[in-house]
């Protein structure tokens, strides 16, 4: 969190705890892992998830604000893309977390 042995500041606790929340919502998640498969356009959301454009537009200005996402113009498309490198790690991690929380349950099963 901080540095080695230091404990974070409230008002960095507060920037952690915002942040975990923007991605708390199943929406934006899911507008990130369409994202992660390669840049897209608004139309293309609309079709893959199936949230209207004023629900992907107010998720995509959160996740652009939190620097999750960013934008470029293509004539009269937006094209939208995750920034991958943090987007994987956050990924992994979560899912290395995940896959041992149910590792250790599996062996309490095996054991009992």
């Amino acid at each position: 969190m901080g540095a080695a042995g230091s404990m974070p500041s409230p008002q960095l606790l507060e920037e952690y705890s915002q942040f975990f929340r923007l991605l708390s919502e199943p929406a934006r998640l899911q507008l990130l892992c369409q994202l992660k498969q390669g840049p897209m356009d608004v139309a293309s959301l609309i079709a893959a998830t199936g949230f209207s454009q004023s629900h992907i537009s107010r998720q995509l200005g959160q996740l652009q604000r939190a620097g999750l996402v960013s934008c470029e113009r293509d004539g009269v498309r937006t094209i939208w893309s995750a920034d991958n490198a943090l987007v994987d790690d956050l990924c992994a991690l979560v899912q290395n977390r995940l896959r041992q929380r149910l590792q250790a349950q599996l062996q309490q099963l095996s054991a009992a």
